[in-house]
């Protein structure tokens, strides 16, 4: 299996095995969730912040790691950290990135599917059609720190290329502390909110035979920073190890070169 595949499956089962007792218990499964969801989602989401209040030094490590690194020689259980560090986020943003890349699939495969039914049998789906744009915002919201992670983001600066190893490292460590944790800290704090009202009466479609998935569609959205926010940690953490000069944990596996 590749990597991701094993987390997208476990969901999978699950959705399965709680739409098969949903409807062996007449509802009672849905009906439990409309009672219930709403207050352990505000529970589990205050439990979040308050844990975020008392991690959030950790961002500053691999910066202050670097710029001690210059000057002198840190133990080496420091740098056995970060490399535990960054082996964990990358394994679990590789995670999420890897079970995205089906929601590529899927798209052609729906949209191939809606076309035929609207062109050929002249019947349209409101639940297939919504799907769609379920999978493209989660393909592009869960895959964006794998894709950082692969260095597959579109790069816009004219010196990084002709810069050394070292000057390479400075860029992504300043990057990542100038523009992508701050701008991901922004979307995460705006969606706040936003995430509050819609777990609050489990928002769904507008139309009455939508998918009424609309609160989890909108949870990607924070989960998105948080996956950006972690994956720019691991990238500083990289930067600051090459910049004291020690070796770098290897990179996982690509997306697509998994074993089967």
């Amino acid at each position: 299996m590749r990597q991701g595949d094993g987390f997208l499956l476990v969901l999978v089962l699950v959705g399965i095995g709680l739409s098969i007792v949903d409807g062996m218990t007449g509802g009672g499964v849905a009906g439990w969730f409309q009672a219930n969801l709403p207050g352990i989602a505000q529970s589990i989401g205050g439990k979040l912040a308050l844990a975020a209040r008392y991690l959030w030094p950790i961002l500053t490590l691999p910066l202050i790691m670097a710029v001690l690194g210059r000057f002198i020689a840190l133990p080496s259980a420091w740098h056995g950290f970060q490399r535990s560090l960054i082996s964990f986020i990358e394994n679990v943003t590789g995670a999420f990135g890897g079970a995205a890349r089906w929601f590529a699939l899927g798209l052609v495969v729906v949209t191939a599917i809606i076309v035929v039914q609207r062109y050929v049998f002249g019947f349209a789906s409101t639940k297939l059609q919504e799907s769609v744009i379920y999978m493209h915002a989660l393909l592009f919201l869960l895959a964006s720190a794998s894709t950082l992670l692969a260095d597959g983001h579109v790069r816009v600066d004219i010196f990084y290329s002709k810069a050394s190893e070292r000057g390479k490292a400075w860029i992504d460590l300043l990057g990542v502390y100038l523009t992508l944790i701050p701008m991901s800290a922004l979307i995460l704090w705006a969606s706040t909110g936003y995430m509050n009202s819609t777990w609050r009466i489990l928002e769904r479609s507008r139309e009455s035979d939508g998918l009424p998935f609309v609160f989890l569609l909108k949870t990607a959205i924070p989960l998105f920073a948080v996956l950006m926010i972690l994956q720019g940690i691991a990238m500083a953490a990289r930067s600051g190890l090459k910049l004291a000069g020690q070796e770098t944990p290897p990179r996982p596996k690509n997306l697509g070169e998994g074993e089967v």
